[in-house]
């Protein structure tokens, strides 16, 4: 399953690396972020909900504005 995340506030390499890494941390998650469009691409392999997704980017210290 693929979604695209819309965060706020990533806006260097810095923030791109720490949003893959809160979201790499999910086990069956593989994020790849774009600081230029701030979105995260995701690909869902396991069984992983909107709301681990959100929380992971929120504790990292981001906003997470829409998941589709």
């Amino acid at each position: 399953m693929m979604k695209t995340m819309f965060v706020e506030g990533m806006m260097c390499v810095r923030c791109k690396a720490r949003v893959e890494k809160a979201l790499n941390a999910i086990e069956g998650v593989k994020a790849e972020a774009n600081v230029a469009t701030k979105t995260v691409d995701i690909t869902i392999t396991g069984d992983v909900t909107d709301k681990q997704l959100t929380a992971a980017v929120t504790e990292a210290g981001y906003t997470v504005k829409s998941l589709v």
